[in-house]
């Protein structure tokens, strides 16, 4: 597995706080390695698991916690996308966050959270445009720059889309929490495309449907989201937005834009 270096910045008091965070953290496998900073009230993970489920270790000692960066390997860029539902504004049912790490020239880390699904495997693939101005509607056909036919992400790259990313499983609570690595996708190539995650399975191309060389008869787009380039390990400074006053910390329970911001919303643990 891949090691991605994950960067949360954690209300921190006293040394309490940091002696509570670093039990938490000890001893779990996948984490290789963990740097706490009372001063800054930052938590750097060396880990191969999702950055969810570091961030729910982190907060479940009580304090809050917020990802700030992720980087790892050669860190040659990292993207993010958050999911709404198929009608474009955002607050539908199935919601979450899905990141992406390119931690050298052949791997990218693609790493989220979805909830409101329903429980079993659902598609996830990268479409072509960015353009959710009609919701999932108009993100194009599935990113397919060598004019391949569609696949499984474990095909060669003759014989898949470079958006085929294959499926994820949702439990019966309807979260996935999902950490996947892949040998085409290329961060630099993704920014400015979206992410679309399905309400069937994606059959891998191995299907008789006729969609199944198509899309791998996946079925309905469910939720969707803009791929935008993030911070990356130690990029971001930020504490408070100046265009709103949004400190970082009422930012984790509010949406992106809109009048929602200046609103209490509910954390999505996102």
């Amino acid at each position: 597995m891949v090691l991605a270096k994950i960067e949360f910045a954690v209300q921190m008091t006293c040394q309490k706080c940091v002696t509570n965070i670093r039990d938490a953290l000890s001893g779990v496998d996948g984490i290789d390695s963990v740097d706490i900073s009372l001063g800054n009230e930052t938590v750097i993970v060396e880990t191969t698991l999702p950055s969810s489920e570091i961030q729910q270790k982190i907060e479940s000692t009580g304090r809050r916690a917020v990802l700030k960066g992720y980087g790892g390997g050669s860190n040659q860029g990292a993207a993010v996308a958050m999911l709404g539902d198929a009608s474009g504004c955002g607050f539908g049912v199935v919601k979450g966050v899905i990141r992406f790490l390119q931690t050298n020239e052949n791997t990218c880390v693609v790493d989220g959270t979805l909830d409101g699904l329903s429980p079993g495997l659902h598609g996830l693939h990268i479409h072509e445009c960015g353009d959710i101005s009609q919701g999932c509607d108009s993100v194009g056909g599935h990113f397919n720059p060598r004019n391949t036919r569609h696949g499984s992400p474990d095909d060669k790259e003759t014989e898949r889309h470079a958006g085929d990313l294959g499926n994820i499983r949702a439990g019966e609570d309807g979260r996935a929490t999902f950490r996947l690595t892949d040998r085409v996708l290329k961060v630099w190539d993704l920014i400015g495309r979206s992410v679309v995650v399905t309400d069937g399975p994606d059959d891998l191309g191995r299907g008789k449907h006729p969609r199944s060389l198509e899309d791998g008869n996946s079925g309905q787009r469910l939720a969707c989201g803009v791929i935008a380039r993030s911070a990356g390990l130690f990029e971001n400074s930020k504490r408070i937005c100046a265009c709103d006053g949004v400190s970082l910390w009422d930012e984790r329970d509010k949406p992106l834009a809109g009048p929602g911001r200046r609103t209490n919303i509910p954390a999505n643990n996102l």
